[in-house]
């Protein structure tokens, strides 16, 4: 076995291991488990009543910063997928390129040994050496033709093995890219852990009453913006029909009601605010990007007024949050950890725009 093949034969190998690695439990792929709430301490120091306004607002900006590290996590994680399904593709060339690489060396010997049972003359020679003129002629045209299928042969073995290197090349850097993928995926994941526990820190220092007060004002901020959106008229101008694929978004999305928020899940128990989106619209027969950022930037943008149920209406200047319009103002989406999912106001959040999935667009 040459070095050549016996390097392909190892790429193929260390491909092959390295997808069992990344498919096995415990690795930085395995699906993220929820972050335990931790309990308060003896001498936390309990935020103020007249605070809460400010805890109020500081809880909003740390659970937008993980919802903008989520969306990093389920970025990485879609590439990493997409990556890894490509390194299976080119493991698999590979193995198929040794198995035909063996059967042309196979043939090649076995016209080699064709040629040491003639005496080790080449067909030219024994044609020579006839005295007769039609065989003469017919050894002509069996040497063309032989020839001909020798060029052919080495044509293909050198053609085989030219794949095979390359396919050994595609999955070194597939490998690579995996592995650098690898790593944002763990930052992300880091960032939202560390967000996620300063804020449920910061509500853990609250005294019950102060709880109960701080999920009132989130209410009253949620109210006011929404009524906000509504005094401008802007429902007057909305009338769009749900297509049929989106009716069946809608049904699905609101079927979660309920279901608790896990930032990284795209269901069927739990889920972040595009894991319900991007599920939901899959239930209907289009896929889409996974993350609300992708979603954003992918998907085709739709006026306000133009909007319809089963569009989606994306939130803040980062694009963090997504959420699906049912109609009459309102959403369903999943909001935050520590909430489910839920109804509210569709101007209840500064808007960023809205897109529709619709593979085909239906008035």
């Amino acid at each position: 076995m040459g070095p050549g093949k016996r390097g392909l034969i190892a790429t193929a190998v260390t491909v092959v291991c390295a997808l069992t690695v990344l498919a096995a439990p415990g690795t930085a792929f395995a699906s993220p488990s929820p972050t335990p709430a931790p309990t308060p301490s003896a001498g936390a120091t309990r935020a103020p009543g007249k605070d809460l306004e400010a805890v109020r607002e500081k809880l909003d900006k740390l659970y937008r910063a993980a919802a903008r590290a989520t969306d990093e996590y389920n970025a990485a994680e879609e590439k990493a997928d997409q990556q890894s399904a490509e390194l299976v593709k080119l493991a698999k060339k590979i193995v198929k390129g040794q198995e035909k690489l063996a059967k042309l060396k196979d043939r090649a010997g076995a016209s080699a040994a064709a040629q040491y049972r003639g005496g080790g003359l080449p067909p030219e020679a024994h044609l020579m050496l006839s005295d007769d003129p039609q065989e003469f002629l017919d050894g002509a045209g069996r040497v063309r033709q032989g020839q001909h299928a020798a060029k052919g042969l080495i044509g293909e073995l050198t053609r085989t093995q030219e794949d095979l290197e390359r396919y050994a090349q595609d999955a070194s850097a597939q490998w690579k890219k995996l592995e650098a993928g690898r790593k944002a995926k763990a930052a992300a994941r880091k960032k939202v852990e560390k967000q996620i526990a300063a804020a449920e820190k910061l509500e853990s220092e609250l005294q019950k009453e102060e709880q109960e007060r701080l999920a009132e004002l989130e209410k009253e901020a949620a109210g006011k913006a929404q009524t906000a959106w509504l005094g401008s008229g802007i429902l007057d101008e909305i009338s769009g029909k749900a297509s049929e694929q989106g009716k069946k978004a809608v049904a699905y999305a609101t079927a979660q009601i309920g279901k608790p928020y896990q930032w990284g899940a795209e269901g069927p128990k739990t889920y972040d605010c595009s894991g319900l989106t991007s599920q939901a619209w899959i239930s209907a027969g289009r896929g889409i990007p996974r993350t609300s950022q992708e979603q954003w930037k992918q998907l085709r943008h739709i006026d306000i007024q133009d909007m319809r149920p089963g569009d989606l209406i994306i939130y803040f200047d980062d694009a963090s949050h997504v959420a699906m319009y049912v109609g009459d103002g309102a959403i369903v989406h999943a909001p935050r950890p520590g909430r489910t999912v839920t109804l509210a106001g569709a101007g209840s959040m500064p808007i960023l725009g809205v897109v529709r999935p619709d593979a085909a667009d239906a008035d």
